[in-house]
């Protein structure tokens, strides 16, 4: 992510302002008009940054403006990782505790306290997925508020630049189902054009960290804190209301990203120890240093892409630019990925929407004429393949056969927006053994449970590119990581004191890769004896190839007291992930430990849900009940994409055809073998004239290398690989590059050394 710019102090932000209700140029009677008063008047939401975890509290106040009770529902997106760990009402001054049953339960309740005139709040997770919450308020009567309050905890995920992100999830598109399955959102739920949602948000964060603060930015606007103090946790909030429909981002930088370490946490008081929540949990973070291999050394591996074409793919990619599609961002991204290849692999590209297509009924060699057919096709592409279907195709490239000395690996590419997430996961996680997958989900509302689903179940990675993200940087790094060896052996040991234990909590590390950090979490059982002064040691071991590799860390045996817990509802939250995955085989013993492992912790599963009744009332609430879906910002083109469009902006550039991006139009020129050909398009590229003074397919290389470091430096990330290709290539040259060079500084004004070509 490219971060915007932030206030003079770097981005520690100040108070929030109110902000009115959005305006129609016709005045605001016209919306009030269209959709009469809805409960929902406004969300407030608060947020706790202690190192790499967000505690969370969302608050979500109604007014009833109707003549009689009305119920009102709520669907919304979380990341399908969080905890959610309590939920209450505040009615009239009285404030109730919703309590954790399980889900069948919790709905009869809901629903007989609605038959007998009481108000009640309803908390549950929507399908299997985890990512999909509703949040449903019953028999509200007329002019009452309520305000419900949820909280959850979350994980930060590590930024390639060494950010933890957190992200506020915008509004809940309706998901695609593929045809003939059931929709599996709540139905009914209106959409009101972007900006004329009749409520509003308000955000503001507290931060508090070990790690050293350096600075704060946020996609959204921020205003400047008076004084500035790293000591005291900073308090911040957004200068304005940002939309419902847009991610809200924050970006926390720390002087200290990848330093191991661990979050000892105490039990609850007055449980009983041995449980989940009366013994002691630990976080623990390392940051494995792995040996990477030298791009362009291998030339094994088979390399399926498989793109979106939905027609929700020619959405914008960033609502604030309305000219830049999903589909060609991932285009050019399959441009870049094509030109990176080790020349001697095989690849294949899939599509998909409704139906799906590839360029080739089998996995192909990397040639120059295969990847200039695949380049032409890539061309040609557009988000015109109606939903989002995307079991037939992966079917189709299982039942490919793998090529004997070829690793397979699956890069997919989808704003995810699907009902059949669970049974995707199911059929990537059946060929688990024979590739790995590396999934992309594009622009907001991408499902968090798919993306990172398919990836955990293949050991691959998960990206998510929203905003104004490029795609291509994550898209390359993950390249790399496909390139690079798998790290197999993987285990986990503890050194603890006598008397004491740590117990795994969820899944271990299953995949480790350059640069991404290892979260583990373990329940201790036992006293350690001094208590004072015990420490304890974990060790993380893994192979790669014939090489062992070990990553060690001591901390203290003194755990943090607190109220909320949130290192035991992420310990609880990973391993009912473990759990959940094996309900569907039809386990009573899973199905219970799911149970008990949800109501004892308070988080939410796909088994329970949270219910509060409100018992105070001496009168039932009179009148006919009437249901509000709160209004959600509509999704442009409707479920699953839009109209059949083909529309885009791909090649309105230069003569190649490939954008208008002075990077895209050079890596087009390149050939499979890294080198490029002295020609006019790649003189125009490069903005110099032609010479015939030197050989020049060198000569055309070097000033190509030369143009990469000197012009497009801050694009490295973009160009690594398929640079590595070029030097390999003019190394076999090296007799006629040293007077190239010096000719190509002159004529770039670049100062780039024989370094560079490893001479």
């Amino acid at each position: 992510m490219t971060p915007p710019s932030s206030g003079a102090d770097g981005g520690l932000w100040g108070p929030i302002a109110d902000t009115p209700l959005p305006q129609h140029p016709w005045g605001a009677p016209w919306l009030m008009t269209l959709f009469p008063p809805v409960p929902l008047r406004s969300g407030s939401v608060t947020v706790l940054i202690r190192g790499f975890v967000a505690d969370v509290g969302c608050e979500l106040l109604y007014r009833n403006e109707e003549p009689g009770p009305v119920e009102a529902v709520f669907v919304f997106p979380v990341d399908a990782e969080v905890a959610v760990y309590a939920f209450q009402a505040r009615l009239g001054g009285t404030c109730i505790q919703a309590q954790l049953c399980e889900k069948k339960q919790a709905q009869e309740l809901y629903g007989d306290a609605l038959a007998g005139g009481q108000s009640s709040f309803l908390l549950q997770q929507e399908g299997t997925g985890g990512d999909v919450f509703s949040c449903s308020l019953g028999n509200l009567p007329p002019g009452e508020e309520a305000a419900l309050t949820l909280r959850y905890v979350c994980e930060l995920p590590l930024e390639p630049d060494g950010a933890s992100r957190y992200m506020l999830p915008a509004m809940l598109r309706p998901r695609y189902t593929p045809h003939g399955e059931t929709h599996r959102s709540p139905p009914g739920v209106p959409q009101v054009p972007q900006g004329e949602l009749p409520y509003t948000l308000n955000l503001s964060v507290t931060l508090q960290s070990p790690h050293g603060i350096d600075r704060m930015l946020s996609n959204c606007p921020l205003s400047p804190l008076r004084e500035v103090t790293v000591s005291v946790a900073p308090q911040m909030s957004l200068s304005e209301a940002p939309p419902w429909d847009r991610d809200v981002e924050l970006l926390v930088y720390y002087a200290e990203p990848h330093k191991p370490s661990a979050v000892l946490e105490a039990g609850l008081p007055g449980v009983e120890p041995g449980s989940l929540m009366g013994d002691p949990a630990v976080m623990v973070t390392l940051l494995p240093s792995l040996p990477e291999v030298v791009p362009g050394q291998s030339s094994a591996g088979e390399f399926i892409f498989l793109l979106d074409r939905s027609s929700s793919m020619a959405c914008p990619m960033d609502r604030l630019d309305h000219s830049r599609q999903r589909i060609d961002s991932a285009k050019e991204t399959l441009v870049l990925l094509l030109k990176s290849l080790p020349l001697g692999c095989y690849f294949n590209i899939y599509s998909f929407g409704s139906w799906f297509e590839s360029f080739y009924p089998q996995s192909v060699g990397y040639t120059q004429q295969t990847m200039a057919e695949s380049l032409h096709h890539v061309q040609q592409l557009q988000a015109n393949m109606g939903g989002t279907e995307i079991l037939a195709p992966l079917r189709a490239i299982y039942r490919s056969p793998c090529l004997d000395g070829h690793p397979r690996q699956l890069f997919v590419f989808t704003d995810g927006e699907v009902g059949n997430t669970q049974d995707i996961i199911t059929e990537v996680q059946r060929h688990q053994g024979a590739h790995r997958c590396f999934s992309f989900g594009i622009g907001e509302g991408a499902s968090t449970a798919l993306i990172k689903g398919i990836a955990w179940a293949a050991g691959g990675s998960a990206e998510f590119i929203t905003g104004q993200d490029r795609m291509q940087p994550k898209a390359l790094q993950s390249l790399k990581r496909a390139l690079q060896p798998a790290v197999t052996g993987i285990s986990l040991s503890w050194d603890l004191p006598p008397g004491m234990e740590a117990a795994l909590l969820g899944r271990g590390p299953e995949v480790i890769f350059p640069g991404q950090r290892c979260l583990i979490y373990a329940q201790l059982h036992g006293q350690p004896q001094p208590p004072d002064t015990a420490m304890g040691g974990v060790t993380l071991q893994y192979r790669i190839q014939d090489q062992t590799y070990k990553e060690t860390l001591q901390f203290p045996l003194q755990p943090q007291d607190g109220d909320r817990l949130p290192i035991h509802r992420l310990a609880a939250k990973s391993l009912l992930l473990e759990l959940e995955g094996a309900v569907d085989t039809g386990s009573e013993g899973d199905q219970r430990r799911v149970l008990e492992t949800s109501l004892s912790s308070g988080v939410v599963c796909s088994l329970t849900a949270y219910v509060g009744v409100v018992t105070e009332r001496t009168q039932p609430v009179q009148g006919p009940l009437v249901r509000w879906g709160i209004p959600l910002t509509g999704n442009p083109g409707g479920v699953g994409g839009g109209p059949q469009v083909g529309r885009g902006t791909w090649g309105r550039g230069a003569a190649c055809g490939w954008g208008e991006s002075p990077l895209l139009r050079l890596v087009s020129l390149q050939n499979a073998d890294g080198s490029w050909d002295l020609d006019p398009r790649l003189a125009a590229a490069l903005g110099v004239s032609e010479t015939d003074d030197v050989a020049p397919g060198v000569w055309a290389t070097v000033l190509a290398v030369v143009w990469l470091h000197g012009r497009a430096a801050g694009q490295r990330d973009e160009w690594e690989l398929l640079e590595a290709k070029a030097v390999v290539w003019v190394r076999g040259r090296a007799g006629e590059m040293g007077e190239c060079l010096e000719a190509a500084n002159t004529l770039l004004g670049c100062t780039v050394g024989p370094a560079v070509f490893g001479l």
